[in-house]
């Protein structure tokens, strides 16, 4: 099977790639321009198993100046999960990039499509487009996102609907929750804790830190978002990807403080703007339709990605 992921290089793709070459039937093509946030070198460190691999090619490249019609072959899948991530950068001056790569990018893939009969897209969405609820959240709650970054993420969602109803494009919706494990962005919570751990600094916390996030471990979104690949049953439909348990911020705080056996210091730096204070995955859709079931505890995960972070700020 031909795959192509875009966003290869980041966190959750360079994952997604390993795990598509595993199937010896996969010839797997990574684009990914690296033009978000993330520095070039974390990039091309998320994707060291990859460039060697000879089922994989690397496309350097920005999806908004690519000639799809050179790189898509009829019966292709997609996983598209190019994006400029992050909730707290996308306000001011920065919402252009979203609407860019977020928007727009998303819209000429779906344009090639029109012309290319594709096998099957399967577009990464987040939590962010339910906004603020209470209790578990299905895919059918109401979606009202607090953030720029989850407006530009819904379009999408509406994007592809829209392709699909009117030029037949198949199409799968996936929504992450709060996904980590190694390789995870710097911009995000437990990287950004791991780094000042290391560091010997302050650990940041918005609010009061009693805020709770359904944590997803990456091998387990991989699982599900690979699962996606199988069966004609999915076409259509939006699914939740979530993990195997929630906890606040100040409970992975304790959990990194038992797994170091470190006492840390944090530092409250006030409300944060654009995110809902709980999340919570309803996940009995993606466990009827992917047979889906997160298996990493958040204990053991956070050790996983404090063993990868650790290697990483020794390297620098």
């Amino acid at each position: 099977m031909r795959i192509i992921v875009t966003g290869a290089a980041g966190f959750i793709g360079s994952h997604l790639c390993e795990r598509l070459l595993q199937e010896e039937k996969n010839i797997v093509i990574g684009i990914d321009g690296c033009i978000d946030h993330t520095q070039r070198s974390i990039k091309l460190r998320n994707m060291k198993t990859l460039l060697n691999h000879p089922r994989f090619q690397w496309l350097d490249e920005n999806l908004l100046n690519m000639d799809w019609n050179k790189v898509l072959l009829k019966n292709d899948v997609i996983f598209h999960l190019a994006a400029i991530p992050g909730v707290r950068s996308s306000w001011g001056t920065n919402f252009q990039l979203y609407v860019d790569h977020n928007i727009l990018g998303t819209q000429r893939l779906l344009e090639a499509c029109k012309t290319i009969p594709i096998k099957k897209l399967i577009y990464a969405s987040t939590s962010s487009v339910y906004g603020e609820k209470i209790g578990k959240v299905t895919e059918d709650s109401d979606l009202s996102p607090l953030s720029p970054y989850g407006v530009t993420k819904l379009t999408g969602e509406h994007l592809c609907k829209v392709y699909s109803e009117n030029d037949g494009i198949p199409i799968t919706i996936l929504r992450y929750f709060t996904v980590y494990g190694p390789r995870q962005r710097p911009d995000m919570a437990f990287h950004r804790f791991i780094e000042c751990l290391v560091k010997k600094k302050p650990i940041p916390v918005y609010g009061d830190g009693k805020q709770t996030r359904d944590f997803t471990y990456i091998a387990d979104c991989v699982e599900g978002t690979v699962s996606a690949l199988h069966g004609d049953h999915l076409l259509g439909e939006t699914i939740n990807i979530g993990g195997k348990e929630r906890a606040s911020i100040l409970e992975v705080i304790n959990l990194l403080e038992e797994l170091t056996g470190q006492k840390l210091t944090i530092d409250f730096i006030g409300k944060p703007r654009g995110e809902p204070r709980h999340t919570w995955a309803d996940i009995s859709k993606a466990e009827q339709l992917l047979h889906y079931s997160p298996k990493v505890s958040l204990k053991e995960g956070l050790q996983l990605e404090l063993k990868d972070l650790l290697d990483l700020y020794k390297e620098v």
